[in-house]
């Protein structure tokens, strides 16, 4: 065929397609539009039909829009760029200095900042965290020096590379890792890392076939030695007062397996534990998980009043020290989660700032600051943040959303979607792909152990060799007046007017 007549050949064919697309084109707006006018549902769509449907897109890019191009570095919720810029660096064990002078707005009430000494602590004279040992009436004590742990995060919710990304970070960096409501599954495992075990309300992974607390299969967990600790979860900072909510779609075969629950239904877990219904039920459900496992065991939940812990506290000198708890999680509203009604996540419990330095002080007034060790959660993921918790009383602090910016999170709010596209929060295998649990797991140790200097760095500008040496002096927050204090001044460490056991008698 000459040259000519191919190109004349190859043109037809190209202005044929042209038109075919062209007219499907066409026919698929004939179609939206007839679809729009006739639906009711939505107003927009049926008065501006096809057109009205770019609205709905806008709507959606507009969260992106706003964190990549025109937010300020430290506007976003609920974490800025700053904060997930530090994180991204510190888990790629890249340098995190930045230029020039800060951006962070020092005037604002509420801001906190650290009390530096005249005289810093030398880097030869500097100690690394000393040992606590929770659970010390157990027959298998917990001992750990560990001050950045992983805060519970369920397989389901996340998925099987990135469980197993957090369980071998964590066992690089000498943390635990929390397995969070959703039972304990063989990636748990797999890394080797030391385990809390979490307790949700449908008490899965620990059930019997009618859903309840069951002996044997605690016994059966708490075979493993990994499984340092056991956590029962009253509640937590993103949804307090309702349960756990894993959609149909992540609900696969093994999961249900591992959880003790039908396939492909939503799983809902009750908004609290049906046979607790007073604090003495509470310290019967730590006496008897630990009389069972021989382990640790303490309670996850957020304040919203006091009045409970003065029970609770009471209740414990009435049996004796050796009933309390040996561990109090306190979440914060400001917790995070992968669904949850906004109702809750936006209004309901006590903010972290207020919720722990509260609780220390309770636990100071009725003499059990030694006895109970303080866990403290909620957007705790920078430096400053973690060296403040350990300022007003924390002896450990956990972080779910930190370490998912370490395995790769873009905060693309899509963790109740399935559709997540760094494949943390996703079950589809296309997805999951880009994640590799090696590397990411590289990174999770990274980010504690770049964390946990960095609280040092801030240690020792106060004059103190240790982080766990920090105390409420040194730190100051900014009063609405525009001054600051101590956090000593605003929350002074109690003196109990009657004593404890007159407390107790009188409870």
């Amino acid at each position: 065929m000459p040259q000519s007549e191919f190109l004349f050949t190859a043109l037809e064919v190209l202005s044929a397609l042209f038109v075919l697309a062209l007219g499907g084109g066409v026919l698929a707006v004939v179609v939206l539009y007839i679809l729009d006018v006739t639906q009711t549902k939505q107003a927009i769509r049926r008065n501006y039909p096809v057109i009205g449907r770019f609205r709905y897109f806008f709507e959606h890019m507009g969260t992106f829009f706003r964190q990549y191009f025109f937010a300020m570095d430290r506007e976003e919720l609920p974490f800025n760029r700053a904060e997930r810029s530090w994180v991204y660096r510190a888990a790629k064990n890249v340098d995190a200095t930045v230029p020039f002078g800060s951006t962070r707005d020092l005037r604002p009430a509420g801001t906190v900042f650290f009390v530096n000494c005249a005289f810093p602590t030398l880097g030869e004279d500097a100690a690394p965290p000393r040992e606590l040992t929770i659970g010390p009436f157990c027959e298998q004590p917990y001992t750990t020096d560990s001050i950045l742990n992983i805060s519970g995060m369920s397989y389901g919710a996340l998925s099987r590379p990135a469980v197993l990304a957090l369980s071998r970070g964590a066992n690089l960096a000498g943390c635990w890792l929390n397995t969070g409501e959703g039972g304990l599954s063989p990636y748990h495992l797999e890394g080797g890392a030391d385990l809390v075990v979490q307790i949700g309300t449908a008490k899965y992974g620990v059930r019997d076939e009618h859903g309840r607390l069951s002996d044997d299969r605690l016994r059966a967990v708490a075979a493993h030695e990994q499984v340092r600790m056991f956590e029962i979860k009253l509640s937590q900072g993103a949804k307090p007062g309702k349960g756990g909510i894993l959609p149909a779609a992540k609900v696969t075969e093994e999961i249900a397996h591992i959880r003790g629950i039908p396939v492909h239904t939503d799983s809902i877990s009750p908004n609290r534990h049906p046979e607790i219904n007073s604090v003495g039920d509470i310290l019967d459900m730590v006496q008897r998980i630990r009389t069972v496992t021989g382990k640790p065991v303490g309670f996850k939940t957020v304040i919203g009043s006091l009045d409970w812990l003065d029970d609770l506290f009471c209740e414990v000198h009435r049996r004796g020290i050796e009933s309390a708890p040996d561990f109090i999680t306190i979440d914060g509203a400001e917790g995070g989660t992968g669904a949850a009604p906004m109702s809750l996540i936006d209004n309901m419990g006590m903010p972290l700032n207020e919720a722990l330095p509260l609780t220390v002080n309770k636990l100071l007034e009725y003499n059990l600051r030694d006895r109970v060790k303080v866990i403290a959660s909620g957007k705790l993921i920078t430096p400053d943040r973690v060296a403040w918790a350990l300022c007003v009383g924390a002896d450990f602090v956990v972080s779910a959303r930190g370490f998912m910016f370490a395995l790769g999170c873009i905060q693309a709010l899509q963790c109740n979607k399935d559709t997540c596209p760094t494949g943390i929060t996703t079950h589809d295998r296309r997805l999951q792909r880009g994640l590799d649990p090696a590397d990411k797991a590289v990174r999770v140790a990274n980010y504690v152990r770049n964390l946990v200097h960095e609280v040092g760095v801030i240690a020792h500008a106060c004059g103190v060799s240790s982080p766990r040496e920090l105390r409420r002096r040194h730190a100051r927050v900014v009063t609405e007046a525009g001054h600051s204090v101590t956090l000593d001044q605003v929350y002074p460490e109690p003196t109990p007017s009657i004593s404890v056991s007159e407390r107790a008698s009188h409870g």
